[in-house]
């Protein structure tokens, strides 16, 4: 048994609680056992004292009184501490010898001072555990003492005993029984704990080990077993599966991406190096202005692909800050080169505040309108409006449209409709993604929303800035 195992601990944490259950409750049962089997010794005790001293104060002479056998001893005090009656072979009982009835009343300060009256016994008695000397024997006894004044007004001590032998005997008794079961019962404590842990803990070593074949196989596509019993193990399980779906399409995303960007950057670096050699041999056929574009569409490439993986790895966001929406708009489209293939018409609200990154949003505003001038007719329209708690922006061109079912897809990276495929169409199918990615840090929506009239309308929404 490994002790660092969570079935080890388990077992010996609730066997040791067990222990100190069964340690503590045996130990109030032994002490109300003593107190109880005490009290009755009291009572027997005191029963025992008050028949004598009724006798005493029913006039019998002390030399004639009943007193009971060794067994509960009794010896009567006379005014002066003499010893005026007491049980056969009864020698001594400590710390009683002198005691006088007037010591007695002004030593205990639960009785009155007052003696019984002339044929009387006292209401109270005092009791106390005391050693007495019985045949020579010398053992531990319960006595009870009570006063009793005789018709010619002698007032006595009676004290009388209840041998503690057998209470003392029940207790060890109780002890030796507890002691003699506490190492069975915690033993069957252990076992059932061992066995209804190892039986809890399977599913979880089942998980363990799919988790470590998965590891080992490196098949993201397997799942690891759930069981039946709809508890936390269950909850854990379907968690895992979960977590592992999600990799799985991450890893598969990657992997797209990747040849998605191997197949992309393929092209205008074949393009390049083609130019190149050509010009090697044939300086006049150098075509510099596309050697130019296509070095120009390898860094856009280029870059894309690095922003969309430094955001992916929550690396590409510098800290936030409250702008002005409609001036990063304005100035954005402002900055635009003139030779823009088709006009933009600007609708934009006044002092609309979001919290965000200027460089970023910008970005994506940019990616947007470029999309746009791709496609459009004669026109593109960028708006900015408040919408609720919302700041929207919609940039719409009166081209051909996008088709109901291409308009999430056109969010894929690498995705490019076919009227976009060629080199002076411009794009890699990066954009639309890109600007969602930097939308979506934004807390924001990015999405592709019915025309009001014709073309395509694609809609930014983000949270308005309560400064």
């Amino acid at each position: 048994m490994h002790l660092g195992s969570v079935r080890a601990r388990t077992t010996l944490g609730a066997t040791a609680v067990v222990a100190l259950v069964l340690v503590v409750t045996g130990l109030v049962v032994v002490l109300s056992l003593r107190s109880d089997l005490v009290r009755t010794a009291d009572l027997e005790a005191e029963v025992g004292a008050r028949r004598v001293a009724s006798q005493i104060a029913g006039g019998v002479a002390f030399g004639d009184l009943r007193l009971p056998d060794e067994d509960e001893p009794v010896q009567v005090i006379g005014p002066r501490g003499e010893v005026l009656a007491a049980t056969e072979d009864l020698a001594s009982v400590a710390g009683v010898k002198g005691i006088t009835p007037r010591q007695y009343d002004m030593d205990d300060d639960d009785k009155d001072d007052d003696d019984p009256g002339r044929g009387e016994v006292s209401t109270g008695a005092v009791f106390s555990t005391r050693d007495a000397t019985v045949d020579g024997v010398v053992d531990e006894y319960r006595f009870a003492a009570v006063e009793a004044t005789s018709p010619g007004g002698t007032t006595v001590l009676v004290y009388a005993g209840k041998d503690l032998t057998t209470t003392r005997n029940a207790v060890s008794a109780t002890v030796r029984s507890m002691l003699l079961g506490l190492p069975l019962v915690l033993l069957v404590v252990a076992a059932a704990t061992w066995l209804v842990t190892r039986r809890a803990l399977r599913p979880v070593e089942a998980i363990r080990g799919e988790m470590a074949s998965i590891t080992e196989a490196g098949d993201l596509a397997r799942r690891v077993p759930v069981p039946d019993s709809r508890d936390e193990i269950a909850r854990l399980a379907a968690t895992t599966n979960r977590t592992l779906a999600a990799l799985e399409s991450s890893v598969e995303q990657q992997r797209r991406f990747v040849a998605d960007a191997s197949h992309e950057l393929r092209n205008p670096i074949a393009s390049l190096r083609a130019q190149l050699e050509i010009a090697l041999e044939h300086r006049e056929l150098l075509d510099l202005p596309g050697a130019v574009e296509d070095v120009h569409r390898l860094q856009q490439l280029t870059t894309d692909l690095l922003l969309l993986a430094r955001m992916d790895a929550g690396e590409a966001r510098p800290p936030a800050s409250v702008i002005s929406l409609t001036e990063m708009v304005a100035d954005e489209l402002a900055a635009r080169p003139d030779a823009d293939r088709v006009p933009i018409i600007v609708d934009l609200e006044e002092g609309i505040r979001v919290e965000g990154h200027p460089r970023l949003l910008a970005r994506a505003l940019s990616n947007l309108v470029d999309n746009a001038q791709r496609h459009a007719h004669s026109s593109v329209r960028v708006a900015l409006h408040a919408r609720g708690d919302r700041a929207v922006l919609r940039v719409a061109d009166d081209g051909e449209g996008i088709p109901p079912a291409d308009r999430e897809r056109i969010f894929g990276r690498f995705v490019r409709r076919d009227d976009a495929r060629t080199r002076d169409e411009g794009g890699a199918g990066l954009g639309l993604p890109l600007a969602r990615e930097i939308v979506r840090s934004h807390h924001g929506t990015l999405q592709a929303v019915e025309p009001a009239v014709r073309g395509a309308v694609l809609e930014i929404t983000l949270p308005l800035s309560p400064a």
